[in-house]
């Protein structure tokens, strides 16, 4: 594959132009936009509401968890549904595949069940 192919050299002038857009775009608004550094404008915005005390707070672990089995259950999600819309073409190799894709994530939520990374309330005591 040739890279003057139609399609690979389109697809790189085209990146080309994007990147050149971008720059002079950038640095157009850079020298050419009003610089007024005023109290409010340098004010952290928070959908409209003023902030008070500071940002810096500590998030609990379930935060953090509840993130992270967003990403692999969204994950999963894209995955399997994408898998649905090809399953004519993939046929049983790939319903195989896609089985032992669920196998292993079921598994990994077991083990984090029996971990206790479910527990979302507080701790029972003598457990």
């Amino acid at each position: 594959m040739s890279p003057w192919e139609p399609g690979i050299f389109s697809l790189a002038v085209f990146a080309l132009v994007v990147f050149l857009l971008m720059t002079v775009l950038l640095v157009l608004t850079s020298r050419l936009g009003v610089k007024n550094d005023t109290p409010e404008k340098l004010r952290a915005y928070e959908s409209g509401v003023i902030p008070t005390g500071s940002a810096r707070f500590r998030y609990p672990v379930p935060f953090y968890l509840v993130a992270t089995f967003f990403l692999i259950f969204d994950v999963e999600a894209a995955f399997i549904f994408s898998w649905a819309v090809a399953f004519d073409q993939l046929g049983w190799l790939g319903w195989l595949q896609m089985s032992f894709f669920i196998i292993i994530l079921l598994i990994s939520l077991v083990y984090i069940w029996i971990k206790g990374g479910l527990d979302w309330g507080p701790a029972v005591q003598g457990k």
